[in-house]
């Protein structure tokens, strides 16, 4: 199969080699070239018109549920946009901004302790992950450090471990599972949706609590985004195996460290469950970009607004 496209031609070999890297054995990506050419080629030009309309820095929000391939597809609009529009791209992920495991053990002695998770909004240093996504777009020192969290010792890694950023970026795409997110109404809170919700949040703290920060601390954040791409899982159901996926995939990269079972996993996405469907009804309407992702996680359809 041919590219859509001569500029990009280059963009096969490097799109390919990347994609290699990140199979694992018994789960490697289907319809590659057809993938690039009906969705990665079309975003990136999306992405590189909206840049181009004023030449400034360009901060693409990219969503969707647990273990969709937010990392991954991040990493190939990179490739993209430097290869066939010669575009500098930053990434990170709103997963690396979350607060320590002491901070987030005082949330839960002092609110619930379903805190002590991580995960959901109120769990984030939202102050820094502001700050940060500012001095990226206006480059205003040399060298920009971004935080980088362990999820297999749950904890923030050294500030002398941080990503040091030293080039300016054209587009920063921002990743995340809660990225864009809205506030629910208060009335939509009272129902528990899982047995977790039920058993241990059973005076609403916590979901009150996180519907506070979405409006409070969020939103100003969230409002700094250029364009957001909304990854649409089938169902919810898919959630709990591609999270299983990453999972292994952790392993793969952490050895030697703890990785989660599969009961703790069941128990971890309790946590994502109530805003992932509140996304999959709301941000699927609002988002700048919506694409469909099919059961063998494969980008289905693309609609651009």
């Amino acid at each position: 199969m041919k590219l859509k496209s001569p500029i990009l031609s280059n963009v096969k070999k490097e799109y390919l080699k990347f994609l290699k890297s990140q199979e694992i054995k018994g789960e490697i990506f289907k319809n590659k070239i057809k993938q690039l050419n009906d969705f990665y080629i079309p975003l990136a030009e999306t992405i590189y018109t909206k840049y181009k309309s004023n030449k400034k820095v360009k901060i693409v929000g990219l969503t969707g549920g647990q273990g969709v391939g937010k990392s991954t597809i991040s990493n190939i609009l990179k490739i993209v946009l430097k290869k066939g529009f010669d575009l500098n791209t930053i990434i990170f992920s709103i997963d690396d901004f979350y607060k320590t495991l002491k901070e987030r053990k005082i949330m839960s002695q002092k609110i619930s302790k379903l805190f002590l998770t991580r995960g959901v909004p109120g769990t984030h240093d939202t102050r820094l992950l502001y700050n940060t996504i500012n001095t990226l777009r206006n480059k205003t020192s040399k060298k920009i450090l971004i935080p980088r969290f362990d999820k297999s010792t749950d904890e923030r890694l050294k500030k002398t471990k941080w990503t040091k950023v030293k080039i300016k970026a054209d587009i920063i795409i921002f990743e995340g599972w809660c990225v864009g997110v809205q506030a629910q109404k208060m009335k939509n809170l009272i129902k528990p949706i899982n047995e977790l919700e039920k058993i241990e949040d059973k005076k609403l703290v916590w979901r009150r609590k996180v519907n506070y920060e979405i409006k409070k601390n969020y939103d100003k954040i969230f409002n700094l985004i250029d364009m957001l791409i909304f990854l649409k899982v089938p169902s919810f159901k898919y959630v709990y195996e591609w999270r299983s996926l990453q999972e292994i995939k952790l392993k793969k990269k952490s050895i030697g460290k703890k990785i989660m079972s599969k009961e703790q996993i069941k128990r971890f996405i309790m946590f994502y469950e109530r805003i992932t469907k509140h996304m999959l009804k709301t941000t699927s309407r609002t988002a700048d970009i919506l694409i469909n992702i099919d059961k063998d996680h494969c980008m289905q359809s693309m609609k651009i607004r």
